[in-house]
């Protein structure tokens, strides 16, 4: 069967596969290296995955913890070749990596961390940073793995909500006693 699109075989995809992780905020798993890969309609599930192995196996990817990563190998030949993909492909790889990036750099400011404590407890630890460094860590005590979870989980979805808060409340005035 032919395929439709700018990519025909397995050296466009890892022409692809080498454009987008050069572009790519932090390591990144399978499905949402998929994701970003198929972006057009010539890329086959197959073809992808043995690309992927096939890039791994070169040393053009390092595969650590679930999470791809591309080499200095990587970036030198993909650089090289990055002018072959079609612009339209290109293009749109771009707008995918954006919204990608976004969410991977929110995960990476956004962290929780549970420390087991002697007596029992849980110590939360909730980390908030931006591109200039950290805005807050807060150590919580919490009663049990699953409080802790809970909350860290309540945190990670709206840890603005939570900053804001804090700083209301340390910037309220306090009123001052008639005499």
């Amino acid at each position: 069967m032919s395929r439709t699109g700018f990519i025909h075989d397995k050296l466009d995809i890892k022409f692809l596969v080498l454009y987008l992780m050069a572009r790519v905020a932090s390591p990144v798993d399978f499905p949402t290296l998929a994701d970003l890969t198929f972006c057009d309609d010539g890329v086959e599930y197959f073809d992808f995955a043995e690309s992927v192995a096939e890039l791994v196996d070169t040393e053009h990817l390092t595969l650590e913890d679930g999470k791809y990563s591309i080499t200095d190998k990587g970036r030198r030949n993909g650089k090289i070749c990055e002018s072959s993909l079609a612009f339209s492909v290109r293009r749109k790889c771009d707008q995918n990596l954006a919204r990608v990036n976004g969410v991977l750099r929110r995960d990476a400011q956004v962290r929780t961390e549970l420390l087991p404590r002697e007596d029992g407890g849980v110590t939360l630890r909730l980390i908030l940073d931006d591109d200039k460094g950290n805005i807050m860590t807060l150590d919580m005590l919490t009663v049990s793995t699953d409080q802790a979870d809970h909350l860290a989980e309540k945190f990670r979805a709206e840890p603005e909500k939570l900053y804001h808060g804090i700083l209301q409340v340390l910037l309220e005035e306090e009123p001052k006693d008639k005499e």
